[in-house]
């Protein structure tokens, strides 16, 4: 079996999801995992699936055809899974919305090596204003060579900066407020 992994975009429709499970079925593939969202009209997901060696070719082609339907599909090989040199933490931000901010926290989280894993982010009015705030929660791949307070003291700096709130939660359930 070979793993893939395919990203895909298409416009908002129903039956979407369906047509790509049926091409991966239809050629023998393990649909393992996902992650898919609608937004903004627009419909777009990435997933890992396992097919035949056989069938490999037979499915690109398939998901290609997919393209008629206005469904987008791109296929890479999947990569290898890098040795556990990190921990897990997730962080939430709150802060007044404004130009930058999730290129500042980002910036911030790059210094210090830290991937984002997962990050769902969004913009509403806040509850006894309308001021509109920005909101961000993330799932972090911290290093080992990074401390928990040296991530925390970094975010604590920029947090005074942007006037935002910060929480850390790590493995141990602990979590650090600011």
């Amino acid at each position: 079996m070979e793993h893939l992994v395919f990203t895909i975009i298409a416009p908002d429709q129903p039956g979407l999801v369906e047509r790509i499970a049926r091409c991966v079925a239809e050629h023998g593939g393990n649909w393992l995992e996902s992650r898919m969202a609608r937004m903004a009209g627009q419909f777009a997901g990435i997933l890992r699936v396992a097919v035949p060696a056989e069938s490999h070719e037979e499915l690109l082609e398939a998901l290609q055809a997919l393209n008629q339907h206005g469904i987008r599909v791109l296929a890479e090989p999947c990569g290898p899974e890098p040795a556990c040199t990190w921990r897990p933490v997730q962080l939430e931000l709150v802060g007044d919305d404004r130009p930058g901010i999730l290129y500042d926290i980002t910036r911030v989280l790059t210094e210090l090596g830290v991937n984002i894993e997962k990050l769902e982010t969004e913009v509403d009015a806040a509850p006894m204003s309308n001021e509109m705030l920005f909101r961000a929660h993330a799932w972090l791949a911290l290093p080992l060579a990074v401390s928990i307070e040296n991530l925390q003291a970094s975010l604590e700096t920029l947090a005074d900066d942007l006037m935002v709130d910060v929480h850390l939660r790590v493995d141990d359930g602990e979590d650090r407020a600011r």
